[in-house]
């Protein structure tokens, strides 16, 4: 998001859980388009909140599994945002060796990208 539409949001990444550590194989496909994730690291709903994120603040919450947007909706019951799922495919285990297992991360990056690009549109020229 951040690649395409710089500060023009503000943007945060969360999920159910708390892994801290990004997946090696996320990282290398979207290295591949330029964008840096090494140094990201995932946080929960409830980091969020300890950090003082507070959900009801956001505009739009994007979740990208069935857990999340249960997650989401519960955690935003009383607040004014909305939540849209992206049903997008999970790459973690979907292949045997690294070129599939890269070659499954790069359809979900992509699968990603294009929802991003379908409901935000392009990114501006201006950077």
């Amino acid at each position: 998001m951040k690649k395409f539409y710089g500060r023009r949001a503000y943007v945060q990444s969360a999920g159910v859980r708390n892994d801290m550590e990004i997946d090696g194989f996320a990282v290398a496909v979207c290295n591949e388009l330029g964008v840096e994730l090494s140094r990201h690291r995932s946080r929960s709903f409830s980091d969020m909140r300890e950090f003082g994120d507070d959900l009801g603040q956001f505009d739009l919450i994007v979740a990208l599994s069935p857990a999340s947007e249960q997650q989401a909706l519960d955690l935003t019951t009383n607040a004014h945002v909305a939540v849209e799922y992206w049903p997008i495919t999970d790459p973690s285990g979907a292949a045997e060796g690294r070129q599939a297992k890269l070659a499954a991360y790069r359809v979900t990056r992509d699968q990603i990208r294009d929802r991003m690009l379908g409901r935000f549109g392009d990114p501006p020229k201006d950077g």
